[in-house]
């Protein structure tokens, strides 16, 4: 009997973990999302009067604030707001223990309480000012120190 092929894979078991070092990291809060996993680079002209149609290179990578939505609750929220204000290592895992891939990085998060609606759960943005390069690895072999 041939493996089946896998043609997808579900966001349920994804964690947004974060500590102090690599090998600290830890469940942060559960998250209801997670925003993009890297950015686009900008784009360098280099076209010329010899050119006929545009020329350009790749230039630098954005790096755009990362943002994750997760439930409020005042517990949550005062945990999330411990870790706000200083350099932190990020990982989020897809899959149980991050079977399915894992992501680190480092930065510094800030934590808002967001407006609210009828009939709605109170919830909060935890945003990430990214400051390394996402590793397609788990933290603590990303940033073991």
């Amino acid at each position: 009997m041939a493996n089946a092929e896998v043609k997808a894979l579900s966001t349920i078991n994804t964690v947004l973990k974060c500590g102090d070092t690599g090998a600290t990291v830890a469940k942060l809060c559960p998250i209801k999302n997670y925003p993009d996993l890297g950015g686009d680079p900008e784009k360098i002209t280099v076209t010329d009067l010899d050119d006929e149609d545009e020329a350009s290179i790749p230039g630098v990578r954005s790096a755009d604030d990362m943002q994750f939505t997760a439930n409020y609750t005042k517990e949550t929220h005062k945990a999330v707001l411990a870790k706000a204000g200083k350099k932190q290592v990020f990982e989020l895992d897809f899959g149980a223990d991050g079977k399915d891939g894992q992501f680190s990085w480092t930065g510094v998060l800030s934590v808002k309480v967001n407006s609210g609606d009828v009939n709605a759960a109170r919830e909060m943005t935890i945003t990430i000012v990214r400051d390394s390069a996402i590793e397609s690895e788990a933290a603590a072999t990303a940033f073991a120190s």
